[in-house]
This record gives structure tokens, sequence and C-alpha cells, in this order.
């Protein structure tokens, strides 16, 4: 079995190898991945793991009027490696696979799933817990509080990035889901969500998140760090969405994804230690992750020397964890989502 990791990533040096090592730990085989634009030497890394025999690595630099994400995806669709593959998953490097079944690994989820052509892996948000400076300290060490199983709103805390058999039923790559299905497949697919249960039918066809009102992740769940320490989203901030149409990070974003509500540890139950440690001990890559990281420490000391950045840095210190909101306090502002859901559905039908 060949499981595909499609990556794009832009100055993450610093991040690169505890990514890589979780996810090569966890039974992915190949990976696909696009460096853009990149300051730090993740370009350079990758050209280095590349020539180890560890991933593809190919550079999409910009300018890209879609955005660098989804010039991405347009050539992977069709890169050889694509095609060989028997699974595929596009994720970000903030975000970790993270399997409570069996072994942990890929193939004991799909044992436990036989019958899955696609798994949605639903986000569950890490959030900063009031760490402030940039370490090299591992992530899924360092942030160990997440949302709670299942809640209400932000809605985008549902989003969930496809796991997919790569058996023609999609022609497309996508950002969360597989696109452009082959109509004369689409009625074979079996979506199973990450608890192991199977999904409606508009599943094959639509949708970008699960069902809040249930807990996804008895199987699988997909660990975001989508904010880091403090000092690390100023430099995420100032890099800018992978995504041409997504809104910029702001305290907009941080707010609907500071959730440190549970204590998670599960994804350490995954031993990756071994495997950092022998990329860290390579001649070459070493350095260039020591680099990477100094990169980001005098990258905030810039940013920090203008002032709408240190005014945005003050905001983050002063805002506590996002409160959960129970399903009461949620419904003020479903019962008007719904509403607009409802009228949408109307107009199209």
């Amino acid at each position: 079995m060949r499981a595909t990791a499609l990556l794009g990533v832009k100055n993450e040096g610093a991040f690169l190898i505890e990514w890589l090592a979780h996810h090569r730990v966890c039974g992915f085989t190949d990976f696909l991945v696009y460096s853009n634009d990149c300051a730090d030497g993740t370009d350079v890394m990758l050209d280095r793991l590349s020539a180890m025999g560890w991933l593809t690595h190919i550079r999409n630099d910009g300018p890209h009027a879609e955005g660098p994400q989804w010039a991405m995806l347009k050539a992977a669709d069709k890169h050889p490696l694509v095609a060989k593959s028997d699974w595929l998953l596009f994720c970000d490097i903030d975000e970790f696979v993270n399997i409570h079944v069996g072994d942990r690994s890929l193939s004991a989820l799909l044992a436990a799933l036989p019958e899955a052509t696609a798994i949605p892996l639903t986000w569950r948000m890490f959030g900063n817990a009031g760490v402030i400076e940039i370490t090299d300290q591992p992530i899924t060490e360092t942030f160990t509080h997440a949302a709670p199983a299942s809640f209400a709103w932000p809605w985008r805390a549902q989003l969930f990035k496809t796991l997919f058999r790569n058996d023609g039923t999609y022609r497309k790559l996508g950002v969360h889901r597989p696109r452009s299905p082959d109509p004369a497949r689409t009625g074979q697919a079996r979506w199973f969500d990450g608890s192991g249960r199977p999904l409606p039918a508009d599943f094959p066809q639509a949708r970008i998140f699960s069902d809040y009102t249930r807990d996804n992740y008895h199987l699988v769940q997909l660990n975001h760090y989508a904010l880091g320490s403090m000092q690390n989203y100023l430099v995420k901030a100032d890099r800018g969405r992978a995504n041409r149409d997504a809104s910029g990070f702001d305290m907009s974003y941080w707010v609907e994804r500071n959730f440190s509500a549970v204590e998670d540890r599960s994804i350490l139950n995954l031993n990756t230690a071994p495997l950092r440690a022998e990329l860290l001990a390579d001649r070459v890559l070493g350095p260039l992750h020591r680099q990477a990281l100094l990169w980001r420490q005098s990258r905030f000391a810039a940013l920090m020397q203008q002032e709408p950045w240190r005014a945005l840095f003050g905001r983050l210190l002063m805002t506590p964890p996002s409160q959960v909101l129970q399903p009461e306090r949620a419904h003020h502002v479903l019962l008007h989502a719904q509403a607009v859901m409802k009228r949408a559905a109307v107009k199209q039908s």
C-alpha cells in the first residue's frame, strides 16, 4: 500500500522534521512537498530530504494568481506520484494525523474501516495555552490542551481534511476534500467519519465540515495546532494565507481557534523521538533546522519594530483562552445561520 501525504510550505523549516517524522511513523509511505518562496531555508532542507530518499520536493515559487495552495494542488493532480498512490491526504504543517486504534498506524485505521473509500479527519483545535516564546520544543509536546470532543460554535472548528482511496472516484485534489467526482463512481463511494460511522449520501458529493453534535474522534482525529506560540503567530501572520480567498491571520482567527478546555496527550503515544533525533543528527539537516529556528526568532524581533505588530502581540498577551459556548449560548448564533442556510436551499431548489 502506498499512502501519500501532500504538503505545501513556506518558511516552516523549524517544524518540518517533527511533522515528517510523525507521519512516517504513522504509516505514510510517500510525501509530495511543494515549497513556496522560502527565506528560512525550508526549500534547502527539502532538497536534502529528497536526496536522502525521504520525499519528493517541488519548488512552487510564485506569483500565483489563485494563491500558492491551489497552484500546488493543480500541479499535484498531474504528478506521477499521485497517480501511483493508493491513498491520498492533503494537509498542512500544523496538522497531525492522530490515530486511536490498534498500533496507531494508518494500516490499523484502514483495517478498522475496511469498507471505507474516504475518511474525513475532523480538526481538533489545540489552543495556545499561554505559550509566548519561540522554542525548539516539539509542537505535539508543547500544546496539549484542546477543544472538547463536540461543541457548536464556531463551525470552522468542525472542518476536516479527507483521507481517500485513489480509485478514480475523484479526478482532482482539493483543500478539504477531493473534487470533480465521477458520476459513474460516486454511488459506490463509502464515507465513514472519524468514529467509524457511515456518513450520509451527500458526503461523496459535497460537505467540508463534520456534525458538531457528536464526537467524531473515536478512531482518528486531526490535531490542528493552528496558533502555536504568540511569537510564532506573528511570524505566521506576516507570512500570510496560502489560499488567496482566505481571510488574514488576526484576532478573529486567534479567538476562533484558541481552545484549551480539555487535556489531550494521546498523540504522544506514537513515539517519533528516535526518528526525529536521527534526522536532526544529519550533518546537513541539523544545522538547517537550527538556522530556520533562528530565522523565526529574528523575524519576530524585526516585526516588533513596527507598531501594528506590537499592537497585535499585546492583544495576544491580553486575551485569555476562548470560552467554549454551551448549546444554549451558541443557539443565539446558530438560529440565524440555520435560517440563512434554509433560504439558500429553497433558492437552489
